[in-house]
């Protein structure tokens, strides 16, 4: 007979499972020369290949960029996409530019993350088919994210990149789109707010805003 007894999270887990949520940051400022054990690493690509996704079709795939040459050609991609999107920033471009957006050449552990072809996957994603893929494969990595904190190690997201540019540099077939870098290592601390809130790029929304009942209220009223 088969065992169909249920895990139950105690008081204390839940407890420390938003303790995670909350300490997760997007980080940018990592401990030059460190590394991240292989045992860490499984763990972490472990905990992403975990998550959800529409019609089970698990469209994400990990490359981990281990050659140095291959890592400076994606650091040089990722420095012209800052420089192009400094000059679409307007008045703000100094600001910009004083924000480290990657930490590309300094993080242990590089990783890119690509949607992988379409498999024909339909259950669940027949109107929406290019963003059930997409929502997907953020779920994984942000099942890493939490799975990297929890370890105490820092992880960002980079998306600063032309998606075929880089696609080209990782010899993607041709329907694969490269959506992430993920910088993973040591760093020196965690932020204590979301690093555009401490750097005053930008305030955090609070919830009470974005929570509606029933439809979405007329411009002006409150619910």
């Amino acid at each position: 007979m088969a065992d169909n007894k249920q895990t139950i999270f105690s008081q204390g887990e839940r407890e420390t499972l938003h303790k995670v949520l909350a300490a997760r940051r997007d980080m940018r400022h990592f401990v030059s020369g460190t590394s991240v054990s292989p045992e860490v690493m499984e763990r972490l690509f472990a905990a992403a290949h975990m998550a959800p996704s529409v019609g089970l079709m698990q469209p994400w795939r990990f490359i981990r960029v281990q050659n140095d040459q291959l890592r400076e050609d994606i650091a040089r991609l990722v420095g012209e996409e800052i420089k192009t999107t400094a000059n679409k920033v307007g008045p703000r471009k100094s600001e910009f530019l004083k924000l480290k957006l990657e930490g590309v050449r300094t993080c242990a552990q590089l990783v890119a993350v690509v949607l992988a072809p379409d498999d024909g996957t339909l259950l669940g994603r027949r109107t929406l088919p290019q963003e059930m893929a997409l929502c997907s494969a953020a779920c994984a990595i942000e099942n890493m994210w939490l799975a990297a904190r929890a370890e105490n190690i820092g992880l960002g997201w980079v998306s600063l990149f032309d998606p075929q540019k880089l696609g080209a540099l990782l010899h993607c077939p041709k329907e694969a789109l490269p959506i992430a870098l993920l910088c993973i290592g040591p760093v020196q601390e965690f932020y204590e707010k979301p690093m555009l809130v401490q750097e005053g790029w930008r305030d955090e929304k609070p919830l009470v805003g974005m929570l509606f009942e029933d439809r979405w209220p007329i411009e002006g009223e409150t619910q």
